[in-house]
C-alpha cells in the first residue's frame, strides 16, 4: 500500500540491506498500471495500445519543485524520468482529472533519476511529485492529444486477457475469504479471525497495483494507523487487526468496519471491468510490487500488530512472479538473459522465504533475526533490479 505517509524510520534499521530505502536504479524504468484511456471511465473493451516508448519528458524534482521539461504531449508510451535534486525521497505520481492515480514511482532518492512509464491517451493529467511521499506533493498539469496505436502482437492481447483474469480471481478470493474474516469478527470468535487474517488479504497484496489505480478505494481498506491524516476516518483491514491483536474483548464492537471493508472490496469488484491493462503496465505493476516487500513487508512496517509480514511477502512475490510468466514469451524472444536471470532469482528468493513457513503459513516477522532480515531483504534486492528492466523489453 502506498501510504499517505511512507516511514522512512525503518531504512535506518536496514540501512544495509535495503538499498531500495536510500536509493533508486538510475534510469529504472518504473511505473503503475492505468485505468481508462486518459478519459475517468476508460473501457474494457479498448484496444490494448502498443507498448513501444514514444516520448521521454525530464522532471526535475527537488523537495519543493517539479517541473515537468514538457507538459504538452502526445498520445502515447511516455517515460516520465524524474531526477531527484532534493534532500529527501520523493515518490513520482501521475492523476487524472478525476483524482484516479495512472501511475506511481516509489522511492527516488536524493541524486537518483526513477522513470514513470505510462500508456496516455488524450486528456488533462496531474504530474506530483512528493518528497517524503507527504501530502499532495508539488503538481503540474500536463495535457496530452491524439490517439492511441493498436496493439496487434496476439502474445500481448493474450498476457493482457491472461492478467485481467488473474486479477478477478484474486479479487473474488480475497471477498470470499473476508466474509469468513468479518463473520468470526461479528461473532467475536478471536482466534478463528486472527486465522483467517492474513489469508483474507492475499489476494489483495498479490494484485495491489491494480487496486492503487482506483485511488480512493486503497485507503479505506489498507492504510496504517501509522499513516492516518488528521481527522481522517480509519477503516479497513489494519483497523480490525488493532483490535484482534491488541483489544480482543471490544472486537464485536469493530464489526461495523467489516462491513464497510466488504463494501469498498465489492467497489473494487464493480471497477474491474475500466481496468486498463498494458503489457508495460503489468511489468510496471511486478516491479510495484516488488518496491511494496521493499518499503514495507520486509521491514516489518506493514502488520505492526498481527506481524504477518511475510504473508504479505509472498503475495507480492507471487503477482510480481505471474505477471513475469505471462510476458516470458515476450521476454525470451526480445531478451533470454533477462528470462535466465530473472528465473533464477525469482527461484532463489521463493526457497529463501519456504524456510520460514509454519503450517499453513508464515512465522512472525518478529521471530525473525536481523541477519535473516537482510539476507531476505538482499534477496529481494537481487530480483528488483533485473526486474526493473522488464518494463523496458515489453516497451521495446
Amino acid at each position: 500500500m502506498p501510504p499517505v505517509i511512507r516511514s522512512v524510520a525503518a531504512c535506518g534499521f536496514l540501512a544495509v540491506a535495503l538499498t531500495a530505502c536510500g536509493s533508486a536504479d538510475d534510469g529504472a524504468t518504473d511505473g503503475g498500471l492505468t485505468t481508462g484511456s486518459g478519459s475517468a471511465e476508460g473501457s474494457a473493451t479498448h484496444a490494448a495500445p502498443t507498448g513501444k516508448v514514444t516520448e521521454t519528458v525530464a522532471v526535475a524534482a527537488t523537495d519543493t519543485t517539479c517541473v515537468a521539461a514538457k507538459t504538452a504531449l502526445s498520445a502515447g508510451v511516455v517515460a516520465f524520468r524524474a531526477k531527484n535534486g532534493g534532500k529527501q525521497p520523493t515518490w513520482l505520481y501521475l492523476f487524472r482529472a478525476d483524482k484516479t492515480v495512472v501511475g506511481e514511482r516509489a522511492n527516488i532518492a536524493p541524486g537518483a533519476t526513477g522513470d514513470l512509464v505510462v500508456e496516455l491517451g488524450a486528456g488533462t493529467y496531474q504530474l506530483a511529485c512528493k518528497p517524503n511521499h507527504e501530502g499532495d506533493g508539488i503538481r503540474q498539469e500536463v495535457t496530452v492529444t491524439g490517439e492511441l496505436a493498436v496493439q496487434a502482437d496476439p502474445r500481448v492481447t493474450r498476457a493482457v486477457e491472461d492478467y485481467r483474469a488473474y486479477v478477478a480471481t484474486q479479487v473474488d478470493d480475497t471477498i470470499a475469504t473476508t466474509k469468513k474474516f468479518v463473520a468470526a469478527v461479528k461473532k467475536g470468535d478471536v482466534k478463528k479471525a486472527k486465522a483467517l487474517y492474513a489469508p483474507s488479504r492475499f489476494g489483495w497484496e498479490s494484485i495491489e497495483p491494480v487496486a492503487e489505480a482506483f485511488g480512493d478505494i486503497d485507503p479505506k481498506v489498507d492504510l496504517r494507523e501509522a499513516d492516518l491524516e488528521e481527522g481522517q476516518k480509519w477503516t479497513g483491514w489494519h483497523r480490525l487487526e488493532k483490535a484482534l491483536w491488541k483489544a480482543p474483548d471490544t472486537l464485536k464492537k469493530e464489526a461495523e468496519y467489516g462491513d464497510i471493508l466488504l463494501a469498498d472490496l465489492a467497489e473494487l469488484k464493480a471497477r474491474l471491468p475500466r481496468a486498463e491493462i498494458t503489457a508495460s503496465s503489468m511489468a510496471n505493476g511486478a516491479k510495484e510490487l516488488l518496491d511494496e516487500v521493499a518499503t514495507g513487508k520486509v521491514t516489518g512496517e506493514e502488520e505492526a500488530f498481527s506481524h504477518t509480514d511475510l504473508w504479505d511477502f509472498k503475495a507480492n512475490v507471487d503477482g510480481a512472479l505471474k505477471v513475469y510468466q505471462l510476458l516470458t514469451p515476450i521476454v525470451m524472444e526480445k531478451n533470454p538473459g533477462l528470462v535466465t536471470t530473472l528465473d533464477a532469482e525469482f527461484a532463489d528468493l521463493d526457497k529463501l522465504l519456504a524456510e520460514y513457513t509454519e503450517g499453513d503459513g508464515y512465522v512472525p516477522y518478529t521471530d525473525l533475526s536481523r541477519e535473516q532480515v537482510k539476507e531476505l531483504a538482499d534477496a529481494v534486492n537481487a530480483l528488483a533490479e533485473p526486474l526493473s528492466g522488464l518494463a523496458a523489453v515489453a516497451a521495446s
